[in-house]
């Protein structure tokens, strides 16, 4: 594509030489230009100078003339003899017509052209009167007097004329000098310039054949970089590592390598044949997405990577990364590199798979670690549910020994019926949470309040830990905000740190067995859940290790629970570890992350824990 006219004219100015040229071309100019003013002003001055000179030439002249006539006249006077007097008229004609003549050389100058008019005027009167003057001569002698004075008059005239005109002849010649002198050192400061700007073309020009050569070399090593770049660039395109294409804007495709070819289907022949168009691969769903990457093609020049789908030749569908970038700006081609998904989708879709039937076996775990944890708290759970129901019984009765009283103490029988209700509803509320921890249900979170689930897994275990002399103890934080969880889920966690700390102190011979639950809020803006018993503790080279598969330090253990324990907290988002107690035993703990609503709605905080609270 042509450059513009004056960007290609800047161009060419950018060249020393060419500017050099342009500079002496322009002194010429110039030169000549004050050369051409200067000659004619010059020429002026020498016009001036030669016309003043005439004036006092023919001044001169005149001033002859009549000294002549006043020889002549005067020798006449004196002698009366007619042969000083020349022809009748001739003397008197030359006057006039130097009188006439300087007239006409003094019309421009409106003073001289004021006295040559009087000048003439007196001229005429004074010849006239001297020939008056001659014919009474003889009769009169004051007539050569009278004719001396008329011709001092005209002299004086003439002089005065002189004056002035070789006053203004000596400014002119001066003038005229001046010019001289400066038109000499005009042309020596041009000459000198002229070599001056000569060497300086001179030195331009070598270094303007050095640039070129420089120039010269440096386009053959461009030429052979790109030539070698565009070999790599061929060779990456063959290479058919992903696909290439080369592609107008509006959608034609006009170049592709083989890798681009066998993800759509198509063969070379399709491609040359030109059936190859971008609005023939995308599927209508995806037309919007491309007036899009068209229209950042066109604003920034480049499109980055997204994820679409190509429709192939035999009409399946491939999904596909593709992202291009334009030649130049202003252009309408460009490249695109296109890589095919089908591999990772497919992997994609068999880890989900097996991220499900990971879900699905952690689940059947899960349910066979509650329902055994739930088989070894059998006994209390029966204490539990005998509870309520052995209570309604005697209120039953009570109730009915008010009603045989007489008369029916029926307030006493109204209270009795609600203790009975009472007792109902506690004692469906145990069977309820026995039902969910036993039952098979997929994981249903949320937003619920973690000391709501202490409190009620501690009501199930109660009875085991009285029966094991276990102090349950409790330091809960109140206003703790909600968590989201499944509530079976982490209810199995509590469950299995509490009866696993129960365990623990039962084999311990002497010395107070205690388990404090606390809760609080945790640094990281989350909830924090710690289980501490006084039992054996752990030992520090198997902390480690608790938490693995199949680990257990149970005669009778499958060394499951702990892991699945911190797999359901680990899929909340939450951590959980382990160390050691002080002064001896155990501590459990594990975080877990806000509900969304309450990150967003809450500060981080420090809740301060209450008392503690015995639960046993």
């Amino acid at each position: 594509m042509s450059a513009p006219a004056p960007a290609l004219s800047l161009r060419w100015f950018a060249r020393p030489l060419i500017l050099a040229v342009a500079v002496l071309v322009g002194l010429f100019v110039a030169t000549s230009f004050l050369g051409l003013q200067y000659w004619q002003e010059r020429q002026a001055t020498h016009h001036f100078v030669a016309h003043s000179r005439e004036v006092v030439e023919t001044l001169d002249r005149l001033r002859a003339i009549v000294a002549e006539l006043e020889t002549e006249r005067r020798g006449y006077l004196m002698t009366l003899d007619p042969a000083y007097l020349k022809a009748y008229g001739v003397s008197d004609e030359s006057v006039r017509r130097e009188a006439q003549a300087l007239q006409m050389l003094v019309a421009d100058d409106p003073l001289q052209g004021l006295r040559a008019g009087h000048l003439a005027l007196t001229v005429v009167a004074t010849l006239r009167e001297i020939d008056e003057l001659l014919k009474t001569a003889g009769k009169s002698g004051l007539a050569a007097l009278a004719m001396i004075r008329s011709m001092d008059e005209i002299r004086s005239q003439i002089d005065q004329m002189v004056d002035h005109e070789r006053f203004r002849l000596a400014g002119r010649e001066a003038r005229a000098e001046a010019f001289e002198q400066r038109w000499t050192r005009l042309i020596a400061g041009a000459v000198a310039l002229v070599v001056a700007l000569a060497g300086a073309a001179l030195a331009l020009a070598r270094i303007e054949t050095k640039r070129r050569r420089q120039a010269t070399e440096e386009n053959i090593q461009l030429q052979s970089d790109l030539a070698a770049r565009d070999i790599k660039i061929r060779r990456l395109f063959d290479a058919n590592i992903i696909g290439i294409i080369i592609w107008e804007v509006e959608g034609r495709i006009l170049e592709a390598n083989d890798a681009f070819l066998r993800i759509v289907g198509y063969d070379r022949d399709d491609l040359l044949s030109g059936r190859l168009h971008r609005t023939d691969l995308t599927p209508p769903e995806w037309r919007d997405r491309d007036v899009q990457t068209v229209a950042e093609l066109k604003r920034l020049g480049t499109a980055h990577p997204f994820e679409k789908e190509y429709v192939r030749k035999d009409g399946s569908r491939v999904p596909v990364l593709i992202g291009g970038t334009m030649f130049g700006a202003g252009g309408d081609q460009g490249v695109g590199f296109v890589l095919d998904l089908t591999p990772l989708k497919r992997a994609e879709a068999e880890g989900r798979e097996h991220e499900r039937r990971y879900r699905e076996a952690l689940m059947e775990l899960a349910h066979a670690n509650r329902v055994t944890t739930m088989g070894q708290l059998t006994a209390s759970i029966a204490h539990e549910v005998n509870q309520p129901i052995a209570a309604i019984v005697a209120n039953a009765e009570a109730g009915l020994n008010w009603l045989e009283a007489q008369p029916p103490n029926l307030a006493r029988v109204r209270q009795t019926f609600g203790w009975i209700t009472g007792d109902g509803m506690r004692a469906g509320d145990i069977i309820g949470r026995i039902r969910a921890l036993i039952r098979k249900a997929p994981p249903q979170k949320e937003d619920m309040q973690v000391n709501q689930a202490v409190l009620e897994v501690i009501a199930l275990t109660r009875s085991e830990a009285l029966k094991n002399g276990v102090s349950v103890q409790t330091q809960l934080a109140e206003g703790l905000p909600s968590i989201q969880a499944d509530r079976v889920q982490l209810q199995q966690v509590l469950l299995n740190l509490i009866v696993n700390a129960v365990e623990a102190m039962a084999a311990v011979g002497e010395g107070e067995r205690e388990l404090l639950i606390s809760t609080g809020r945790d640094t990281s803006s989350g909830v924090h859940v710690t289980v501490r018993d006084s039992g054996p503790g752990l030992d520090p080279k198997n902390v480690e290790c608790l938490f693995d598969a199949f680990y257990t330090t149970k005669p009778t253990g499958m060394g499951m629970g702990l892991a699945i324990c911190r797999s359901i907290i680990e899929v909340h988002g939450g951590r959980m570890w382990a160390g050691a107690n002080e002064p001896r035993g155990a501590v459990f703990q594990f975080t877990l992350p806000l509900a969304q609503d309450e990150t967003a709605s809450r500060p981080l905080k420090a809740v301060e824990p209450t008392g503690r609270r015995s639960g046993a």
